[in-house]
């Protein structure tokens, strides 16, 4: 053999067909033939039972608010007693766990003063109206360059909206 002589290149694998949808949640590879069906409003939120515009509207700015306080409170920037009347005990006890956790990683004492280098930002919002007392939300969180998602559901209870549950992602 000289050193003029060249060999093709064999590639090591052999190409494996892909089909059109993989793994357990069945995603679909294959591109859309037709543009989705609008559903009306696409800033109207999602709703499973008919709610009035305007009180959606209420519900969705009064939800923008519990979710800045929480993320403050969790920051160690606002003290815990600020969400005690709009929240139920067990997301409550959640929020003061997830208070001390942070306060104890950053050598801080919670709520006495603005302790987070940057203050987080709510930048948006999705509620869906479950039934008409209950709402579920989901909010995108922006701490500088990082973002957090956080889901809630929110109950109408003696004439006033409470938080029923709050997951930090």
């Amino acid at each position: 053999m000289t050193a003029t002589t060249l060999h093709p290149l064999m590639g090591v694998r052999l190409p494996v067909p892909v089909a059109s949808t993989q793994g357990t949640l069945a995603l679909a590879l294959l591109p859309r033939s037709e543009p989705p069906v609008p559903t009306g409003d696409a800033h109207a939120g999602a709703t499973v039972v008919a709610i009035d515009r305007r009180q959606r509207a209420v519900v969705e700015e009064w939800t923008r608010r519990f979710v800045q306080a929480a993320v403050e409170i969790v920051g160690g920037d606002r003290p815990m007693s600020q969400l005690l009347r709009w929240t139920l005990p067990d997301v409550y006890d959640d929020l003061r766990r997830r208070t001390m956790l942070v306060a104890r990683a950053g050598g801080h004492q919670p709520g006495l003063a603005r302790v987070q280098p940057v203050r987080p930002r709510v930048l948006s919002v999705h509620t869906c109206f479950i039934r008409p007392d209950a709402v579920e939300a989901s909010a995108h969180v922006k701490y500088g360059e990082r973002s957090r998602a956080l889901a809630a559901r929110f109950e109408r209870i003696e004439q006033r909206w409470v938080c029923a549950a709050l997951d930090f992602s």
